[in-house]
């Protein structure tokens, strides 16, 4: 490659490298780097080299048209961040295992069977607006624990017919644990292997413990219950056979899709409508033009799908969202031999990090990019990995048309019934782990709104 340049290195320790102000703050540290060294920057983590590209044109370069030397980097014999959780399952797997477990579970997720998952939908919301209401008007409570606790009961209702509400205190910090651990040794090569019995290691070990009995409850109350089956996600997943009729899915296999679709399914989505509730109870002019819009939609329980077919600024609205707050801020893969991108050197054996939160910020593509104005996604203008929040190429999100029906959804009849107050008026502050969120949630006070 004569005529290509070296990344730019970003400064740091001489034998760590770049890895203590990745692990005080990986979100901060990658958006200054940015800002400081421009859309393609080299950093390292002892003696791990890493590229983060942060334009759109390097994006379609290594998630589409080479793609096949930027390929994940699942190891399982050395699992590190979502492998750790998620194993072999459609985030983290690659190969013949992943097309083959993608085909299977695509029909779910097609638009055309989606219209038959909006009553369970409506129906886990409405629920929630009732548990709100018994809490009576101008009760305070944890805006990303509720959008949590209400996306986990979508998803297990939707794909996997249960519901896991009553194991909710104890789901939740087992999640966390084991999302942050994951993050934690995606950056971090002196991570040790979780057999080694250090205090991470045994909390991650007893909330992966709890996650799994979740998980193998629900696939064995299924399989002591098939008549339960409606042709769900978890029902195509126990019925599925290889291609030459032999032994369907192992229960690890089937362990390791029902987690991916529990944890990935929920902790996006939960995001997304956390931060919208959020700029909306910051931006009024938005929240008011919203909800003039969905004053003309019928009674809840009468929702049709095209209903939400008519609900422009809506979507407007989440696209903005997750322009300005993407739930994944940024997607990973190992380079498998030496490439160049945009006339940049990128090693074989280094890791490059797809920065989608730089790309949705991007002045090039963005004008006033730190603004919230959900106007700018009214029209057909072409964004092309300029905006990729379900990332992009033939791994892009299998959930993502799911995710924006449920989220708007969800919206919708939360903006109708409630007004959310933050307690807090300052910014909230984001953190990646994995996911982008609000640090510390987001405290608020709900107030019902009178049926007019």
């Amino acid at each position: 490659m004569p005529n290509t340049r070296p990344v730019p290195q970003a400064k740091g320790d001489f034998l760590l490298g770049h890895l203590r102000p990745l692990a005080a703050d990986p979100f901060r540290t990658l958006s200054t780097w940015w800002h400081d060294y421009g859309d393609a920057v080299g950093f390292r983590v002892l003696t791990r080299q890493f590229y983060m590209l942060s334009h759109p044109d390097m994006a379609e370069q290594a998630l589409v048209r080479q793609a096949d030397k930027f390929v994940k980097m699942y190891d399982p014999q050395k699992p590190k961040g979502l492998e750790l959780v998620l194993g072999q399952g459609l985030v983290t797997s690659r190969g013949d295992l992943w097309r083959n477990q993608r085909r299977l579970m695509q029909p779910v997720f097609q638009r055309g069977n989606l219209s038959a998952l909006q009553p369970q939908i409506v129906a886990a919301g409405r629920e929630m607006l009732r548990r709100w209401h018994r809490l009576g008007d101008g009760a305070q409570v944890n805006l990303c624990s509720e959008m949590m606790r209400l996306t986990l009961e979508v998803i297990t209702q939707t794909m996997f017919g249960t519901s896991v509400l009553d194991r909710i205190e104890a789901i939740a910090p087992a999640l966390d644990t084991a999302l942050r651990h994951a993050a934690a040794s995606l950056l971090n090569p002196l991570s040790l292997p979780p057999f080694v019995p250090t205090p991470g290691n045994r909390a991650f070990n007893r909330a992966m413990a709890t996650l799994d009995g979740v998980v193998y409850g629900i696939i064995e109350q299924r399989r002591a219950n098939p008549a339960a089956a409606g042709g769900d996600l978890l029902d195509m997943l126990l019925r599925a056979r290889g291609e030459d009729g032999g032994a369907g899915m192992s229960d690890r296999q089937l362990r390791d899709e029902v987690l991916t679709i529990f944890s990935a399914g929920h902790e996006t989505t939960s995001n997304l409508l956390s931060w919208t509730l959020y700029l909306l109870a910051r931006h009024p002019d938005a929240l008011g033009r919203l909800r003039r819009e969905l004053q003309d939609l019928p009674a809840e329980e009468d929702w049709q799908f095209a209903d939400l077919q008519t609900l422009e600024y809506c979507k407007a609205v989440l696209n903005e969202s997750l322009r300005l707050r993407p739930p994944v801020g940024v997607i990973m893969r190992k380079i498998r031999e030496d490439a160049e991108v945009e006339g940049y050197r990128l090693a074989a054996g280094s890791l490059a990090l797809i920065n989608i939160f730089n790309l949705h910020h991007h002045p090039q593509f963005w004008s006033d990019p730190e603004r919230f104005q959900p106007e700018r996604f009214l029209g057909n203008q072409s964004r092309r990995f300029a905006f990729m929040p379900f990332g992009a190429g033939e791994r892009i999100c299998i959930g993502n048309h799911f995710a924006l029906l449920e989220s708007q959804l969800l919206l919708s009849l939360i903006v109708r019934n409630y007004a959310i107050e933050l307690l807090d008026p300052g910014e909230a502050e984001m953190e990646m782990v994995v996911s982008l969120r609000p640090k510390g949630g987001l405290p608020v006070r709900l107030k019902r709104l009178a049926k007019p």
